[in-house]
């Protein structure tokens, strides 16, 4: 029925927004930002663009990536990630101007955003990647990657990550000679969020339920 596809998107527009709140309140933890977001934040500092900006710039190289590994099997639905990026990257920039009074001073303070970024990422890529429709072009390349190596998405997302990671560092200390815009934060997420991923695709009846809306005719 055409009315569970509409849900299914539904859903995924829900899954995309919590990602982006998820992103704004790790990086707002001031411990370093998500993974996926790292290699973007290094950039906006040396740059004059913004984190959803640069955002999108690194997608585009992502939904390209995915062409690449699919070829034939690239659906051309999925050439709407360029609209899902727009509405990520900017939601991404939205949520930190949202969180603009949000300061935490302690270190226990900034480790509990950072816990909790981490957690409300997971949920929202979970929950994007459910109901098997458009997704982030970030968790479209991991899940691309997935089906080319026949290995487990949160698996291949803590490996997405890492890398991500890696040439954030590398960038940070050829620009600034120093961290910049990474730090404890930054590792935490990269072996938390993945994690967080496989937790909730095992015990969260939610996803089993989104999921099940694929099995509907259209």
């Amino acid at each position: 029925m055409k009315r569970h596809l509409v849900i299914r998107y539904l859903w995924a527009l829900v899954g995309i927004c919590i990602n982006s709140l998820g992103i704004a309140l790790i990086t707002k933890a001031a411990l370093g930002t998500s993974p996926i977001s790292s290699l973007p934040y290094v950039l906006s500092f040396r740059f004059p663009l913004s984190l959803g900006q640069f955002t999108f710039l690194m997608n585009l190289l992502f939904i390209l990536l995915q062409i690449l590994l699919l070829r034939r099997n690239f659906p051309p639905i999925q050439l709407l990630q360029l609209a899902v990026n727009v509405i990520f990257s900017a939601c991404i920039d939205w949520g930190m101007a949202l969180l603009a009074w949000f300061e935490p001073a302690s270190l226990v303070g900034k480790l509990l955003s950072l816990l909790l970024g981490c957690a409300v990422l997971a949920l929202g890529i979970s929950i994007e990647v459910a109901p098997g429709v458009l997704m982030v072009p970030g968790e479209g390349a991991v899940s691309a990657l997935a089906q080319v190596s026949g290995k487990r998405f949160g698996i291949v997302k803590i490996c997405f990550d890492v890398t991500l990671v890696s040439i954030a560092l590398i960038l940070s200390l050829l620009f600034f000679h120093r961290l910049q815009g990474l730090g404890l934060g930054t590792v935490v997420s990269a072996l938390l969020v993945g994690r967080f991923v496989i937790f909730y695709n095992r015990y969260l009846p939610l996803l089993s339920h989104i999921s099940s809306l694929k099995e509907v005719p259209c």
